[in-house]
């Protein structure tokens, strides 16, 4: 008789898992590349707000389909009953190729980051290659995955355990920065100042000899360089879905997984904005170059876009940079734990389906789709090794956002092919939210085709890479 996946994961865990898996290394670096891309207070605030739209009008609209299908899978299973097998192939596809792997790549390598904080060694380098420099840093990223995969190859309350312990930590120190920050920075005028001129937008860049230059953004400009660098904060948002990868392990998944959706991305949206508030009361969103020829601290130059620490030196002194590389290394530890608890019931799912390695499909004696963990770990690994870090999150995200587009896209088609399947939860506001999560996010695509094709350009060739294999595969069927 074939093992089936155990159903032992409450909404404390289907929230903890949202939460946990959306909160990484993102919100500690990527407002400083925001910053510099628009200039403005105002549109960084708004920047985060859309974004956090954006996911909560996703989440809403994956609600009904979690109670219409909780299985594992998810979201590979929604498309697939929309649209067929070949697009959740692609799907399944771009998600172990880049989408999944590609981010818990990035987040070890995050881990790692900040681990050398405390450890400069890992900075040394071991050999080099044709995409850059292995170091001992990588290889403690690599160990952490490692490590992880065979935490949650032993059962899935230890995956449970180990997220609610670092979901609940870094919420708990997020909280404790924004009171703090706000605290102590609204005794001072950095937010008034900040807050003065708050939509005069413009371009910031540094040139060879740190002179610096502002180019205005007005108008259509204005625009395109919103839509681009809102990336950036669309993948500190991303991987809220995973939840919906687990669904045959949730008690109750027709009611929890909904719930756990909308209350995980309310949270985390929350938290996002006033831990930005908080930045924006602690640090002057611009810079200058001092009398000793270095950048003065502020948002759009923090060292090494480290906003987060140089918010937590501004608190806690030259301890600022040890507490937050702890924070970031707790964050990234507790994210890649949803991250790998999740991804391998997709890959579970495929090989149900005879569309991935057959031996993914395989239940271990702890209830666990062991060596679907394990495949996941491997190919995780060897991207840790090929130091893309930057480009892989563009790439990622936007093709992410692709199939986020075509699943609330099947929300539409399963309304009209299976109106009367049972539907316990129905999306709010239908059809005029979940079309204004299609439109805005469009919109945000297209405008990535035009200010960063060689990223998005790799991203669809990666997609369509798994064109031929799905056909080698459907031949083998044969």
């Amino acid at each position: 008789m074939e093992k089936k996946l155990g159903k032992t994961l409450g909404l404390l865990d289907a929230t903890s898992l949202v939460a946990g898996s959306m909160i990484g290394s993102g919100i500690f670096i990527v407002s400083s590349n925001m910053a510099r891309d628009v200039g403005a207070s105002g549109w960084l605030i708004v920047l985060w707000l859309i974004t956090g739209l954006i996911t909560i009008l996703a989440a809403l609209s994956y609600g009904e389909l979690a109670g219409m299908m909780p299985n594992a899978g998810g979201q590979y299973v929604y498309i697939s009953r929309a649209y067929g097998r070949l697009t959740s192939f692609l799907y399944g596809w771009s998600v172990f190729t880049v989408i999944q792997t590609g981010v818990i790549a990035a987040v070890a390598v995050a881990f790692s980051k900040y681990a050398a904080v405390f450890f400069p060694g890992l900075n040394k380098v071991l050999f080099n290659h044709a995409f850059g420099a292995v170091n001992y840093g990588h290889i403690l990223s690599i160990a952490s995955l490692v490590f992880l995969t065979f935490i949650n190859s032993r059962g899935v309350q230890n995956g449970r355990i180990v997220q609610l312990i670092f979901t609940s930590t870094k919420i708990f120190a997020l909280f404790a920065i924004i009171v703090l920050g706000l605290v102590i920075g609204l005794q001072t005028d950095t937010l008034t100042n900040n807050f003065t001129d708050m939509w005069s937008a413009y371009k910031t860049t540094v040139g060879e000899n740190n002179e610096i230059s502002q180019i205005p953004l007005e108008g259509f400009v204005l625009m395109g360089a919103l839509g681009a660098t809102i990336i950036n904060s669309l993948f500190s948002s991303d991987a809220w879905n995973n939840v919906t990868f687990i669904a045959g392990e949730i008690r109750d998944p027709k009611r929890n997984l909904p719930r756990s959706l909308i209350y995980g991305t309310l949270i985390v949206t929350g938290i996002y904005i006033l831990v930005n508030l908080a930045y924006l009361a602690l640090l002057p969103i611009s810079g200058d170059i001092n009398a000793t020829g270095t950048f003065e601290k502020g948002i759009m130059f923090a060292e090494n876009n480290r906003v987060g620490a140089s918010a937590a030196s501004v608190i806690f002194g030259n301890a600022g940079a040890y507490i937050m590389a702890g924070l970031i290394m707790i964050s990234t530890f507790g994210c890649n734990n949803g991250l790998i608890l999740s991804g391998s019931r997709l890959f579970y799912a495929m090989s149900k389906d005879k569309l991935f390695f057959q031996t993914a499909k395989e239940i271990n004696k702890y209830d666990v789709p062991g060596k679907a963990l394990w495949i996941q770990c491997f190919w995780a690994s060897i991207l840790c090794l090929s130091g893309t870090y930057e480009d892989l999150l563009v790439y990622a995200t936007f093709v992410s956002l692709l199939f986020y587009i075509l699943t609330i896209g099947g929300l539409f088609i399963l309304r009209v092919k299976e109106p009367n399947m049972e539907r316990p939860y129905k999306v709010f506001g239908y059809p005029i939210l979940p079309a204004l999560y299609i439109l805005i996010t469009g919109a945000i695509c297209i405008d990535l085709l035009i200010y960063d094709t060689t990223n998005t350009g790799i991203g669809l060739i990666l997609v369509g890479l798994g064109l031929p294999v799905y056909f080698i595969i459907r031949k083998n069927e044969k």
